[in-house]
């Protein structure tokens, strides 16, 4: 049995693969709108949209991403990108990071590490650093210890749109895991399912290589993050997602998609868990005013908010630390609710209120 599944895995790998190595010329391929349609609750910050520009155009043209996984106060951060594709985002988190920080990319597909590794050096000068401060690796997300990836070694991981081209999502969150420090962080933008995708579509090679076949269904994060280790994930942004193609949008049936950014960090084992009274101190660079965590969190300057006890340990642990002013409650947080209820992590209806989904692109006039 356990050889049945690792010869799946393989299958889909290959699958993978050849689908973005040769089979897609550009983004503009893809059959659905995940490669364009994830929009965070406000716009990007200043310094994110310039990384962006000075991006290499034929690295931007290969990019398959869903959406902007670009969290703040990077400077100085080791990054590592799961699935960096032809390298568009580890170039701008590139000039993100500074040269005191580093990023690598880690993707399996040969022809799309080829494409980014040809503009390390356009890259370097571009930004004005002394040395190049990008690393690109061909290896698999699941297996980052093999890709010479060191345990408690990293700041930041992020990815943009690949985990659902993954089989086995839960030894990715557990790579990711381990290859963070106490305190890191996994930002991540990806493709989720309204309801748990059925077998028929996870055994369609185009449905999985558009990412819906490999969808998890949006509730089965939660327990997957907590089961690696992960705390409670945030919901950042989310978009509906439109599926262009006729074919491929019945096979979907009833499954609905939407692309949505989550943040899961890494806490100690056993942590004190006692709300706080947080105050945010206006530090963190493009954001003097407010500081937008996720879906439910703005932290405006110099007003004080109580936040439950995760939420403390995440500003208490992480790189945000010294931009916060934390008060700890005296009283440990009491255990109100047995089953937590997560309608605020759903990316549906986030996608719904933000009213944000792209009903008409030229991608599928072709």
């Amino acid at each position: 049995m356990l050889s049945d599944v690792m010869a799946s895995c393989d299958d889909v790998r290959e699958n993978v693969k050849k689908y973005y190595g040769s089979r897609l010329e550009s983004s503009g391929d893809l059959q659905t709108s995940a490669s364009s349609c994830s929009l965070p609750c406000r716009p990007p910050q200043k310094s994110v949209r310039d990384a962006l520009i000075l991006v290499h155009p034929e690295v931007t043209k290969k990019f398959f991403g869903c959406g902007l996984p670009f969290p703040a106060k990077l400077e100085g951060c080791r990054v590592l990108d799961l699935g960096s594709g032809s390298g568009r985002d580890c170039y701008a988190f590139s000039k993100l990071v500074g040269p005191s920080g580093h990023v690598t990319g880690i993707d399996m597909t040969e022809e799309l590490i080829a494409v980014s590794r040809q503009y390390i050096e356009y890259h370097q000068k571009k930004f004005g650093y002394e040395k190049p401060n990008i690393t690109f690796v061909q290896g698999y997300m699941e297996k980052l210890g093999e890709a010479g990836m060191h345990s408690d070694s990293v700041d930041v991981v992020l990815s943009n749109c690949v985990i659902c081209l993954c089989p086995d999502k839960r030894a990715v969150l557990q790579q990711a895991y381990n290859i963070l420090k106490e305190g890191g962080e996994l930002y991540f933008s990806d493709m989720y399912a309204s309801k748990v995708v059925p077998d028929h579509m996870k055994e369609d090679p185009v449905l999985w290589g558009e990412g819906m076949g490999g969808s998890l269904f949006w509730q089965d994060l939660i327990s997957l993050a907590h089961g690696v280790g992960f705390s409670t994930p945030h919901l950042v942004s989310a978009s509906h997602i439109v599926i262009y193609n006729s074919e491929l949008k019945a096979k979907a049936g009833d499954v609905g998609f939407a692309s949505g950014t989550y943040r899961l960090f890494k806490l100690p084992k056993s942590p004190v868990v006692s709300e706080a009274t947080v105050t945010y101190k206006g530090t963190v660079a493009d954001f003097p005013d407010q500081l937008d965590f996720d879906s439910s969190h703005c932290f405006k300057k110099d007003v004080a908010v109580v936040v439950n006890g995760e939420m403390a340990a995440i500003l208490q642990r992480s790189r945000f630390s010294p931009d916060f002013k934390i008060q700890v409650s005296d009283q440990p947080e009491s255990d109100s609710e047995s089953t937590p209820q997560y309608c605020h992590l759903n990316p549906f209806l986030l996608a719904d209120k933000l009213g944000s989904s792209v009903k008409q692109c030229s991608k599928t006039s072709k």
